[in-house]
C-alpha cells in the first residue's frame, strides 16, 4: 500500500469515526504498519469494521486476520476442489455387476460355492 491509498483508508475511515485522527504523523504512522499490505484487503476489513464496531478500528483491525483470510481462501479453493470431484466421481459412477449383491450376500452366510 503507499501512501496515497493510505490517505483513501484513512479518509474512509475518518467520514464513518469523525474522531479519527488523519494528521500527517498518523498517516506516516499507518504507512508504517500497511505498505506490505493490499490496499483492497485493508479496506474490505475497513467496511466489514464499520458495520459492527463502535470505535474507529486500529492498524491490527485494519490488517485483519491475515492468517484467518489465508486459511478462508484456501478453504474456498478445497471446497471447489471437492465439489468437482463429486460431480466428476457422479458422472463416471456405474451400477455394480449384474448379481454382485447376491453374490455377496451368498458370502456373508457363507454358502458353497460362493
Amino acid at each position: 500500500m503507499d501512501k496515497a491509498q493510505v490517505y483513501d483508508l484513512l479518509i474512509e475511515i475518518k467520514e464513518n469515526y469523525p474522531n479519527f485522527d488523519v494528521s500527517p504523523e498518523n498517516v506516516d504512522r499507518h504507512l508504517k504498519y500497511l505498505h506490505d499490505f493490499s490496499f483492497e484487503a485493508a479496506m474490505q476489513n475497513v467496511d466489514e469494521h464499520v458495520k459492527t464496531g463502535k470505535y474507529y478500528p486500529n492498524i491490527a483491525e485494519i490488517r485483519g486476520s491475515l492468517g484467518e483470510q489465508i486459511e478462508r481462501e484456501q478453504m474456498k479453493v478445497l471446497t471447489e476442489q471437492h465439489f468437482a470431484n463429486l460431480d466428476t466421481w457422479s458422472t463416471n459412477s456405474k451400477p455394480p455387476p449384474e448379481g454382485y449383491w447376491d453374490d455377496v450376500k451368498r458370502k456373508i452366510r457363507g454358502e458353497a460355492n460362493a
